[in-house]
């Protein structure tokens, strides 16, 4: 088995991207995927050939899911490492991406594939290796009380002997990723500069939703 990146030094400096709006991935995190187009089943068995590593980014315009050609997309993505894959049917993968390091997109490489690959750097993301980095500075009784208040407006029920067992860099990164919002908000928490930063993010962009009492949906994304 292929050992887990570490630090930037252990990440190469070009790999598969997969634009898909509204798709967050963070570091340590887990995000299942349905793979099913050509293009990208063709890149997770490369992916699965070497590193098992693939580029999840933002697409700049949202309007498409996972658009054609060479659409633009957002500087900052997040590596992640294919943990587990099922072949669910002919040319059809269910995967699991552990998230590793966010990225920068420097450049677009030239490729022969029908999947896109470019050039990146996670100098910048150097804290995403510690996975319980920033922890102390997030008021995680404030951060339990958004989830408390959320929950009641959505209608729906926590776990909580789970959520107390669970670290709170793991905490916030998971209600971030299953977050009901948009690709825009999702970038948000994404560049978030610290833990800190991205817990308050999520607890302002509840809190609106809460005061402007929308639509109670899942809170599942």
């Amino acid at each position: 088995m292929l050992k887990r990146p570490e630090s930037p030094a252990d990440i190469p400096a070009s790999i598969p991207v997969f634009p898909l709006s509204g798709a967050l991935l963070l570091p340590f995190a887990r995000r299942p995927l349905n793979v099913f187009e050509p293009r990208y089943v063709e890149m997770v068995d490369h992916a699965l050939k070497g590193d098992r590593l693939i580029g999840l980014i933002q697409p700049l315009d949202a309007s498409e899911e996972s658009p054609q050609g060479e659409a633009p997309l957002e500087k900052i993505g997040t590596i992640g490492r294919i943990t587990h894959f099922e072949e669910v049917e002919e040319a059809r993968y269910f995967i699991i991406l552990e998230g590793l390091t966010r990225f920068e997109l420097i450049k677009e490489v030239p490729t022969m594939t029908p999947f896109r690959r470019a050039m990146v750097s996670t100098e910048a993301f150097v804290s995403d290796f510690d996975r319980e980095y920033g922890e102390e500075a997030v008021d995680r009784t404030r951060f339990l009380r958004m989830m408390k208040d959320y929950a009641e407006f959505g209608n729906f029920d926590l776990n909580w002997d789970e959520i107390e067992k669970t670290g709170t860099a793991d905490l916030v990164n998971f209600c971030c990723m299953v977050s009901p919002y948009g690709a825009a908000e999702k970038q948000a928490l994404l560049e978030a500069q610290s833990l800190e930063a991205r817990a308050e993010t999520l607890i302002a962009m509840a809190e609106f939703e809460m005061a402007k009492g929308g639509n109670r949906a899942s809170p599942l994304n």
